[in-house]
């Protein structure tokens, strides 16, 4: 009978064992269950698709001292050729900025296309050495290190230098952004096309990008993308571990940046920043040759002075035309009559780099 009752117990011990166990199970199923928030989440994740740039062009400038002409004739280049709407956005001492609104304001009155502009004074993060960072390589030019958050509210903007020139429609510069992948937050041409005559291969001390580097006079900017990837975190403490060897200022820091996140540019052709380095020793962008520059870039003054003649030209052209006037007789003729002055020079042995794009979107039908 003892035996019967102690089988009894057994069972009736093991059964309940069994069934706080699966109530141990059930509670854990219930834990962990997903709530509708956490769906709502996950099928958010899935779906999210990186930004896509899209809307009017954007150009952004950063000016001072004696570059207002420079960024004045920029910017009419860019007006001269676009097919569609522009914003301009001018980062500029504030000594310059009633030049740029009294001179954009009239052009806006004169000229048929439509773009609109906003000049900003020039800033530096908060507690850093905005004297240092305002002279760093040239005047302000660091100030393009510190976009995205000087420019928090816009999502990209496409970047050049004040000696740049546009020669065929800024449009065809910012359709480059379709072609980056999802990781990819700007776009920079090479520094050099060749590397027996590249300057960081051979003399640079600090990292950079890939064989020959990159400059960064034209560049694109998705300034999201720069926020997410926080950019500016970057910025000042590679400025501390590298001033000592830096030459070129924020083009290094900038080289030094993406040697260390390659993933994270997108690289465009010689076509896109064409400078005298392309043409002063031998012709090296062979894409040019063929297509015609879309940027021309007088990087070393060589948009006021006789070093490179085929640049002075292409400027002087720009610099003289006026807005209201026909850019087939008052802009593409003397283009042609200039470069046809200045073809015993290397650069002006490939004159057609200069031409070919005017020609296409000026020239008479």
């Amino acid at each position: 009978m003892k035996s019967v009752y102690k089988l009894f117990f057994l069972c009736l011990i093991f059964t309940v064992l069994i069934i706080l166990l699966n109530l141990t199970n059930f509670s854990n199923k219930v834990y962990d269950a997903p709530t509708k928030e956490t769906i709502a989440v996950s099928t958010t994740v899935k779906k999210f698709q990186p930004p896509f740039i899209t809307g009017e062009v954007t150009i952004c400038v950063v000016v001072c001292g004696d570059r207002v002409d420079e960024a004045l004739t920029m910017l009419k280049s860019a007006i001269v050729f676009t097919h569609g709407s522009l914003q301009f956005v001018i980062l500029a001492e504030i000594s310059l900025i009633p030049a740029f609104n009294e001179k954009l304001a009239e052009w806006k009155l004169l000229s048929n296309k439509t773009f609109d502009f906003v000049v900003k004074p020039i800033t530096f993060p908060e507690g850093s050495d905005a004297a240092m960072w305002k002279k760093l390589f040239k005047p302000c030019a660091a100030q393009r290190l510190f976009l995205p958050s000087v420019l928090n509210d816009i999502d990209a903007v496409l970047y050049v230098d004040t000696d740049t020139l546009f020669l065929a429609p800024p449009e065809k510069i910012w359709d480059e952004f379709k072609k980056m992948n999802s990781s990819q937050l700007a776009a920079l041409s090479p520094e050099h096309e060749d590397p027996n005559t590249g300057w960081y291969n051979r003399f640079a001390k600090h990292p950079y990008y890939g064989k020959l580097g990159v400059n960064s006079g034209v560049m694109l900017m998705n300034l999201t993308r720069m926020r997410e990837f926080r950019w500016i975190e970057y910025v000042i403490p590679i400025h501390k571990e590298y001033k000592l060897k830096i030459t070129w200022g924020d083009q290094d820091i900038i080289n030094i940046i993406f040697h260390y996140h390659p993933e994270k540019l997108y690289v465009y052709s010689c076509r896109y920043n064409y400078r005298p380095d392309h043409c002063m020793y031998m012709p090296v962008c062979t894409k040019a040759e063929k297509e015609g520059a879309l940027v021309l870039h007088g990087s070393r003054g060589t948009f006021h002075s006789q070093k490179q003649p085929p640049f002075k030209a292409i400027y002087r052209a720009m610099q003289e035309y006026q807005l209201n006037t026909d850019p087939y007789d008052y802009l593409l003729v003397p283009m042609r009559n200039y470069l046809a002055l200045e073809h015993k020079s290397n650069c002006g042995k490939v004159w057609k780099v200069f031409i070919i794009q005017p020609e296409l979107h000026l020239g008479q039908q």
